[in-house]
């Protein structure tokens, strides 16, 4: 990377890209250290700040414990439940091209996406719900068993925890959008159970049903849960997770 920074330094600039380096709205958008800026130089601190202030960088640490690049037999656990997150996404989009939150249209629309929409959506979809559940749940049982709750990263086992009820309300918001008496009934015994909450039991009961008793408006609620509100919670707090995780010197081991 060293080298292609130096060679691109070298090539002769024309004066009107200098002049657009140096705009206020050049510098407005990449950082102090990007290897677009005006005045670069190729040196070992400038090269940390290109890693740094990089969208695609500043994942990637510029270096690692010897430990986190070992393969071990939890298989990448936290790995798996990100990338199951993206197969959630991507199904759960083209799924929506199908699907209509309605009462008298969200059952036929779950039975056409079995039987007449080609791929298996609905059921790669179902699928990667319950193995995200699975592995996320795994891979709290890994950080626990290996100690990696302990300080500094007591912090990161708090979102962590987060996460896994995030993930677990994810599911349940799902399980009544095909409106059948399965996910009916589920539903009722759930919300009854957030009701006995106490103080704000009811209230919780009465947001999340949209009135006394389930109707449609409660599937179109349970849907804009289950599309929108979760999804982007979810992705919040796995940036931060992935952040902690590169700022405490990995997911477990020696620091």
């Amino acid at each position: 990377m060293a080298r292609r920074i130096a060679f691109r330094e070298r090539l002769p600039k024309p004066p009107s890209m200098g002049k657009v380096q140096g705009s206020q709205f050049w510098t407005s958008v990449f950082r102090p250290g990007s290897i677009f800026r005006k005045g670069y130089t190729d040196s070992p601190r400038n090269r940390s700040y290109v890693i740094m202030n990089s969208v695609l960088y500043h994942l990637h640490p510029v270096k690692v414990k010897r430990h986190a690049v070992k393969v071990s037999y939890t298989l990448c656990l936290g790995g798996l439940s990100f990338f199951l997150f993206i197969l959630l996404t991507v199904t759960g989009i083209f799924l929506m091209f199908f699907y209509r939150p309605t009462s008298a249209q969200a059952w036929n629309d779950i039975k056409t996406l079995e039987t007449s929409v080609t791929f298996g959506l609905r059921n790669m979809h179902r699928w990667a719900a319950h193995l995200m559940v699975i592995t996320v749940f795994l891979h709290m049982a890994r950080v626990f068993y290996h100690g990696a709750y302990k300080p500094p990263r007591e912090f990161n086992w708090v979102i962590g925890v987060t996460l896994l009820l995030l993930t677990l309300l994810l599911s349940f918001t799902g399980y009544l959008l095909p409106w059948d008496q399965l996910a009916l009934w589920a539903v009722t015994v759930g919300t009854n159970m957030m009701g006995y909450t106490p103080v704000f039991g009811r209230q919780v009961r009465f947001v999340l049903i949209s009135g006394v008793e389930l109707s449609g408006d409660t599937l179109l609620r349970w849907y804009v849960l289950h599309v929108l509100f979760f999804p982007f919670i979810i992705v919040i707090f796995m940036a931060v997770h992935f952040w902690r995780v590169r700022k405490d010197g990995g997911i477990s081991g020696p620091l």
